[in-house]
């Protein structure tokens, strides 16, 4: 069986991590894998990205710091992620992640007009995202968790939007044949209780069938 390997572009508050664990841990709950068998690199530490024997799929955390910072560990993350993507290997970015992506493949992020996107929101499927391999094993509308003060401003070229609503219209999108990207946070719910509920909720789902697509 393949591994999932976590790029981890930085931590949640203290109070959440005590709670329920920090973004990596809860992914692998969410999944429905021990933590012991998913590769982790901190690359917001200046650790660098490295792809190991084994690896069959990557999912890309959010973070508190911005994308517009251009920090160099981001930077040299986004150059990694764009020679990574040529070994069509299944690639899921959230939040941060999401708009990693999105720069990487030519795209542009900047800050919302409207200020914070945060708690529960309500996110519909567009067309495409219905007939997608992974988004649509979600309902047409469902609940899922933001939180961000950026959002993409510019797609890349042929990406498809997967999912939107009324404050962000690039919810979920696709960048390829085997990433995608999701602003809000499949591994959280709004009062992040993530243990036994989050491998029922709509982003364990979601993360689940990332890495069933992933063999």
């Amino acid at each position: 069986m393949g591994k999932l390997l976590i790029i981890k572009t930085g931590a949640s508050d203290q109070s959440i991590i005590k709670k329920c664990g920090d973004c990596d841990v809860r992914i692998a709950k969410c999944a429905g894998i021990p933590y012991e068998d998913v590769k982790v690199i901190s690359v917001h530490e200046n650790i660098k990205p490295t792809l190991f024997d084994g690896v069959t799929s990557i999912i890309v955390t959010g973070s508190p710091s911005m994308v517009t910072n251009l920090d160099p560990w981001s930077v040299a993350t986004s150059q990694w992620i764009k020679n990574i993507a040529k070994k069509h290997i299944p690639i899921l970015g959230i939040c941060y992640g999401h708009q990693l992506l999105a720069v990487t493949f030519g795209g542009a992020v900047g800050y919302h007009n409207l200020g914070e996107e945060k708690g529960e929101v309500e996110i519909q499927l567009t067309e495409a995202g219905k007939k997608d391999p992974l988004l649509s094993v979600l309902p047409d509308h469902f609940q899922a968790y933001a939180a961000h003060f950026q959002s993409i401003t510019r797609l890349p070229k042929d990406a498809i939007v997967l999912a939107k609503n009324d404050f962000e219209p690039f919810h979920a999108v696709a960048y390829g044949e085997k990433i995608w990207g999701v602003q809000f946070h499949p591994e959280c719910t709004d009062e992040f209780v993530c243990a036994a509920t989050c491998q029922n909720s709509y982003g364990g789902i979601l993360i689940k069938r990332f890495l069933e697509l992933a063999g």
